[in-house]
This record gives C-alpha cells, structure tokens and sequence, in this order.
C-alpha cells in the first residue's frame, strides 16, 4: 500500500542501490524513474532487477505476478528535469564521494517541485555534510537502505522537519521495510557502524600474511551460523564500495595506517576489476563461490580464536554507539539482526561471551589496531558500569 503523500519516486543512480531501490518500490505500488547520465548504466538496470527479483520471489517477498506489474511501474531517464517533473520523493545513490553528492543534491534541490522530498542513501557520509546546499533543508534527510535487508535507516539533519520524518517512517513500513529512526546522525548509522570495522579487521587481519581470508570466513560462518562470512559479504556489497569509502572518507590520524593497508589489500582486485559478486569474481568466483561448497567448513571449528576478535570488534562498536546516544541497545541489537538476518545481536553475544572473556579479547584487538582509543574507552566504561551495576 502506497502512502498519500508519495506516489512518485525518482531514483537517482541507476547503480546496485537505485535498481533495487526502485524495484521495491514499484513492488509497493509506487511509479518508480530511475535518472542516471549513463545510458549504459541504464542499459544495466533490467539485468540487475532481474537478479533481484529472483532474490526477492526466492525469499518469499513477492510472487512472479507482482514483479511483472512493479516492472511497468519502473521508467529510465536521462534528462533530471524530465525524471523530477511530478517526483514527491527522489531517493540519491551515487557513489559515496561528498563533493559529488553536494553538487547532485544542490541540482536537485534547483530542478524538483517545491514540495518534493529530497534523500542520501548515503552509507557513510553525513547528512550535516551535504544538506547546507539544499535550500529545503525541512525536506531533506537521509533513507538509507541495506542490500537485500528490509532495514532502513532514517536521520534528519539540522533542518528537518518531524512532518518530514514521519512521511519517510511510513513510507518505509509500505514498501515491507523495517525503519529504524536514529536520535541524531553517525557515520554509518548503525549497521554499517559494526559492520564497516567487521569487515575492515577481516582485510586487516589478512594484511599481516598470517591468516587466509577463507579461514576468516570460515570461522564467522561457522560460530555465528552465518551464511557468509566478512569476505563474501565484501563481494556481496562490491569490493569497490568498500574501497571508495576508504579512499574518500576522512579517517583520524591513528587510523591512516589501517587506510593504507586496506586500499593495498584491495588493490589487486580493483587492477584486475574483479569487484565482486556483480562481477563473477572478487575474493570468491560466482555464481558458485568456495564458502557454499559442502568441505568449506570442515576445518573451521578449530578457527574459535578468529570468531571472537571479529565478535569484539562488533561489541565493541555496538557499546560506542549506545554510549554517544545513536541508539539503544535494544534497537541496535534489533539493527543488527533484520540488518544481518543472524540470530543474535552484539549485546546478546556480548551476554553470552561474558564480561571477562570479552574484556581479554578486547585488549587483543586493540592492540592489534582493530578499534581505536575511543572505542576502547567506550567498551572500558561500559564494563565498568556493568561490574558496578552487578555489586
């Protein structure tokens, strides 16, 4: 069910997120135009809806039928004014370099109707870092969505009205996703702010020589009942997101040596364009990768020492978020399972660990440059609190 506000939606990138983006919303009911310069990135777009529409009717979200009508809803442009004409919300997805999303955001604040909402699917910038170009601050925001998840993340900047906010939660709930409303911006949001350091200790880890990337997969699988582990998820979301967020985003100064070995880790694969999934290889070969084979996990029992540094660093990211006030444990759990489809979340798994166990392997990873001093800082007091609560 459509909501009254919004019945036309253009979608900004005719990339990974704004094919999917708008097949889920042509889905809900809602006329979808996908706007990209690109004629061959929108020559693109029916290939990659057709893989997800096999995603989507093969988890059950909709049948043959509905993907049929929603495809009729969907058009292409390559004219912004054309796209935007009767547009109430546009949804932006281009690739995560800010002084890019300020130059798009401020044509499209110029060329939408007065009344249209404007969105960054950014998944790692700021919306504070774009939205003073738009002069409709009060109807801009960030809806940002995850890859094959019904989360959805929703944070407004300094302007935004509730009106606003309330629009983009409904909007949320009628296209099947799971809105999460944020108290105030983070990198990352939530989500991504565990799931960026997971995947960021997985390459660090590989960065010494002494661990291959499929005993890291095979150890998060394994002890987390996953179905992929921190590699396959890189291919998964396309080894050159991971590696635009690393070459443009700024990083504090302890973390420019993390920076460094993580864009050479990458480098081969961004040589050779073998980006991932998308591409038919990555770290993993497609469309049958090594960790779905029936051996893949034959050895990765004896791989407990792998799992529990990856466990911490995600713990430890949860804690420095319920600390700033980004969210509540609770939510930040419930983020991260719809976000992950896993059965527990970092302060469940925390619980489980035990405080002790968790404050040694805390020690590990910090001294192995996996988090930085303010999130240890963060996991300290937060134990501290939890020891003083149990006396």
């Amino acid at each position: 069910m459509t909501i009254p506000e919004i019945q036309k939606i253009c979608f900004v990138g005719a990339g990974t997120m704004g094919a999917y983006n708008a097949l889920v919303a042509a889905l809900a009911g809602y006329q979808a135009t996908i706007f990209d310069l690109s004629e061959e990135a929108l020559a693109l777009v029916p290939e990659v809806q057709t893989q997800f529409a096999a995603f989507l009717s093969g988890t059950g979200f909709c049948d043959e039928d509905d993907l049929l009508k929603a495809v009729d809803r969907i058009s292409i442009a390559t004219n912004l004014e054309v796209a935007t004409a009767d547009a109430d919300l546009v949804s932006e997805s281009i690739f995560e370099h800010l002084d890019a999303k300020r130059a798009v955001h401020q044509k499209l604040d110029e060329t939408c109707p007065p009344h249209t909402i404007i969105t960054t699917n950014t998944s790692s910038l700021r919306v504070s870092e774009i939205e003073d170009v738009v002069a409709r601050g009060e109807l801009f925001a960030a809806l940002h969505s995850h890859l094959g998840s019904p989360l959805v993340d929703i944070v407004g900047g300094p302007r935004t009205s509730a009106s606003t906010l309330d629009i983009l939660h409904r909007y949320t709930k009628s296209i099947g996703g799971v809105p999460l409303l944020l108290k105030r911006e983070h990198p990352g949001y939530v989500l991504n702010a565990m799931l960026g350091p997971l995947l960021s200790a997985a390459i660090l880890m590989t960065s010494h020589g002494l661990v291959v990337f499929e005993d890291v997969d095979r150890a998060w699988m394994h002890f987390r009942n996953a179905p992929m582990g921190p590699f396959g998820m890189i291919d998964l979301f396309g080894i050159k997101l991971i590696h635009d967020s690393w070459t443009y985003r700024d990083v504090e100064p302890q973390n420019a040596s993390n920076r460094i070995k993580i864009l050479e880790q990458l480098k081969p694969y961004m040589d050779a364009n073998t980006l991932g999934m998308k591409s038919g290889a990555g770290f993993y070969h497609y469309p049958e990768p090594g960790y779905q084979t029936g051996d893949f996990l034959n050895t990765a029992s004896s791989l407990s020492a792998l799992h529990s540094i990856l466990a911490t660093v995600v713990i430890t990211n949860a804690i420095h978020l319920a600390t700033l006030d980004i969210a509540q444990p609770e939510q930040i759990d419930m983020a991260w399972k719809v976000g992950t489809y896993l059965d527990a979340g970092p302060f469940e798994i925390l619980s489980n660990m035990g405080t002790e166990q968790f404050k040694m392997h805390l020690q590990q990873v910090k001294a192995s440059g996996f988090i930085d001093t303010a999130r240890y800082e963060s996991a300290e007091a937060y134990l501290l609190t939890a020891n003083t609560e149990k006396q």
